[in-house]
């Protein structure tokens, strides 16, 4: 059970990061720095981070008839909580505290509302020269659209992600998670720590030391496009919607068997000689249709049609073991909980769980990233917190009394 709030620091381990941000990408960022060791402070508004709230599913409700949302506790592991009223001028003056040993500050105001506050970059600097600023927006924060608020499902129908997600024949659909969000917190977190590294190595390497970092849903659910962004550049034309078609290999998509269906992915030539041999159909590897790649791709409709032809002659376990022995990838089309619970995600930790404060074991999903041992990822230190629960400790380590912390209880500050 991960509960030892000092086990496994990592390698960020002494990193101080507050973190002002709210609902997902901002909060993701965070936590695979929290994951990696990052001491992070989340300073939450009174009435608490949105993604408290956005439930069903709930875990349970806590002793004072608060329910969690299921939502909040997937990204606001390993931080500590801090309920601060922004709006007042003790509540700026305690974040201005916090920020004053800071290392890194992260929020997703609109553009500007962090400024309003009091925060800009040149304060920010003249305060703390050593803070890192990352702000993350929904349009960047230049250009005609910087102003308008961004969200996920927004964005993936405004970068084009939606417009190549679904069936063919279909409309356009949003893929099922937030990924949005969640490519732009891995993008700010590849920023962060990247501008963390600068600030240490300004002082051999000019210009290693960004202090200001700005990272977009829309800019990075552009860069996630990749191929099909460059097809799109060298062709001139729009991808299209394929369904679980790739738009450059063919065969590599699903195929229907006699009691369901399977992924298959055929990578490479040897891999495409193997397939052939596999379904009994030789032939398929030496004739013009299909021999190359590209031919195959010409002649996707045909191709397919044969093959699906083949694997409905058995079900789908029994072709997923030949496939696997002939060292062909595939795979079964499972559902989250299948995934979750395959001998392969048991023996990698994929799942792990944590000692909630209120809610007792809560079960995590485990960061990918490993170091040394490969058994042990990065640690879940801390679960996700009550709201406000670590606030009197962080302001008495910003040096407050318990008086002056009364105080800004009193008055609805904290």
């Amino acid at each position: 059970m991960a509960d030892d709030p000092l086990a496994a620091p990592g390698p960020l381990a002494g990193i101080r990061v507050i973190d002002c941000s709210t609902v997902l990408a901002g909060p993701y960022c965070t936590m695979v720095l929290g994951d990696l060791g990052a001491d992070v402070i989340k300073v939450e508004p009174l009435e608490g981070d949105a993604t408290r709230g956005w439930g069903p599913p709930w875990v349970a409700d806590d002793a004072a008839g608060t329910r969690t949302a299921a939502y909040y506790l997937a990204v606001n592991r390993n931080k500590r909580s801090l309920r601060l009223d922004l709006r007042t001028d003790a509540g700026r003056e305690v974040l201005w505290r916090l920020l004053a040993d800071a290392d890194l500050v992260v929020e997703n105001f609109k553009v500007g509302g962090f400024d309003r506050l009091g925060f800009t970059d040149a304060a920010l600097r003249a305060r703390n020269p050593r803070l890192i600023h990352l702000a993350i927006t929904g349009y960047g924060t230049t250009g005609p659209d910087r102003d308008r608020a961004g969200y996920d499902f927004v964005i993936q129908a405004a970068s084009g992600l939606m417009s190549i997600t679904g069936e063919p024949d279909g409309r356009p659909l949003k893929v099922g998670v937030a990924v949005t969000d969640v490519v732009t917190g891995l993008f700010a977190a590849i920023g962060a720590v990247s501008a963390l590294l600068g600030r240490e190595r300004g002082a051999a390497v000019a210009g290693a030391a960004p202090r200001r970092i700005d990272v977009s849903l829309l800019e990075s659910s552009l860069a996630v496009l990749v191929n099909q962004a460059q097809n799109a550049f060298v062709t001139g034309q729009a991808p299209r919607r394929r369904g679980n078609a790739h738009p450059s290999i063919v065969p590599y998509e699903t195929f229907t068997t006699a009691d369901g269906e399977i992924a298959i992915g055929v990578g490479s030539h040897k891999q495409w000689l193997a397939l052939c041999r596999l379904i009994g159909r030789d032939e398929l590897a030496t004739e013009a249709r299909f021999a190359r790649n590209a031919d195959r791709v010409a002649n996707r409709g045909e191709l397919v049609g044969l093959l699906n032809a083949a694997f409905a002659s058995a079900p789908s376990a029994t072709w997923l073991a030949r496939l696997a022995a002939a060292g062909i990838p595939s795979g079964a089309i499972l559902d989250v909980a299948e995934a979750f619970a395959t001998p392969q995600a048991i023996a990698r930790g994929a799942r792990v769980p944590v000692r909630h404060p209120q809610l007792g074991p809560v079960d995590q999903v485990a960061s990918p990233i490993r170091f040394d041992d490969a058994t042990e990822p990065a640690a879940v230190r801390i679960a996700p917190a009550v709201h406000g629960e670590h606030g009197r400790a962080i302001l008495a380590e910003a040096g407050y009394s318990p008086a002056e912390i009364d105080r800004l209880a009193t008055d609805g500050v904290i």
